[in-house]
């Protein structure tokens, strides 16, 4: 479970806020299409098609939904684009997308009681006041204790807010995600605490998310639902281009840029593992779904970026191109409104 919670951390915490209100406009467009279409698409085909019951079509959809951040974010620098401008909104229409699933995940599942309100407001609470708590200690202990306060400190909060949503019968890792977000700028500002933050759940947590995840599978289902994990893999690959492509060629990307942006945002990972967990964990699906679930998004995770890198890989320099091109057309637009205004 905890190491669930830090992977969801970590993801909302590579958001640079800065890019996410620069780029909201087309992110927030391209990110919410990017789930809805999924989630519909696939849930829909698993309830009218495979005869799911509506609370297992819903894990389906919402676990097929999903964009991994992680994958995104890898593909991002190593190809040296996560500092151009449609690497940022990328980055930004991942959190957005996933925002919607785990939104999803902790609202359709939620029993609404007493402690539901109290965690909402409590994690509200937190949540407002933790960027400068964080920036306090990391200011006044982080630099002069080897004991690693500021470290011990986001634990205990992601501890707490965890333990509350259980209480309260909703999911951990939506505060979790929402934690990383609204403490992402101190940590790029301070790059050696999310370093160790990263080092600790890369080399404990996540071992062990990863082992218990895949220790469900089961290898005799894999084989007699392959066309069920075939066709999954196409469904949530084809309504990812149908939300993404034409909103990306709508933001003055070109068609190769376009085909780049909707593959990689076909991506799938923590998220989704975590989803199709949180199923089997609440028996809301058995382990025969589990499995299928599970092993679309693992092969989710490389078939499209393998083809985004074979055919459609773009240039540091048209990354670039596209955002002056792209802020261009939004200042022209505002100032044409402007006009019109004064007119």
């Amino acid at each position: 479970m905890l190491g669930s919670g830090v992977l969801t951390f970590l993801a909302g915490a590579e958001i640079d806020p800065t890019s996410l209100r620069a780029n909201l406009r087309a992110s927030l467009t391209i990110g919410v299409s990017s789930f809805l279409l999924p989630f519909l698409g696939v849930w829909l085909f698993a309830q009218g098609v495979l005869g799911w019951p509506m609370r297992q079509a819903w894990i389906a959809g919402i676990a097929l939904s999903t964009t991994s951040v992680a994958v995104v974010y890898a593909v991002m620098i190593e190809g040296g684009l996560g500092s151009t401008p449609m690497g940022k909104m990328l980055l930004a229409a991942c959190f957005i997308t996933d925002f919607g699933t785990v939104l999803a995940l902790g609202v359709l599942f939620a029993d609404f009681n007493v402690w539901l309100v109290v965690f909402v407001a409590v994690a509200a609470v937190v949540l407002w006041f933790m960027p400068r708590w964080t920036q306090f200690l990391i200011s006044r202990l982080g630099q002069t204790r080897v004991s690693e306060p500021e470290v011990k400190f986001l634990f205990l909060v992601l501890f707490f807010l965890g333990g509350l949503a259980s209480t309260a019968k909703s999911e951990a890792v939506l505060p979790a995600y929402l934690l990383g977000l609204v403490v992402a700028g101190v940590f790029l500002r301070d790059k050696t605490l999310v370093h160790r933050m990263r080092s600790i759940a890369f080399a404990i947590f996540t071992p062990f998310y990863f082992i218990k995840a895949g220790l469900y599978v089961s290898l005799g289902a894999l084989w007699a639902g392959l066309g069920v994990i075939l066709v999954l893999l196409g469904l949530k690959m084809v309504t990812k281009y149908v939300g993404v492509w034409p909103l990306s060629r709508l933001f003055f990307m070109r068609s190769g840029q376009a085909h780049y942006t909707a593959l990689l945002m076909s991506t799938g990972l923590t998220f989704g593992t975590i989803s199709a967990l949180f199923g089997l964990q609440n028996q809301i699906i058995d382990q025969q779904q589990y499995s299928v679930l599970v092993t679309v998004v693992i092969l989710s995770a490389f078939v499209p970026t393998l083809i985004a890198q074979r055919f459609f890989q773009p240039a540091v320099r048209t990354m670039t191109a596209w955002g002056r091109l792209y802020q261009r057309r939004i200042n022209g637009r505002q100032v044409t409104q402007n006009a019109a205004a004064k007119g």
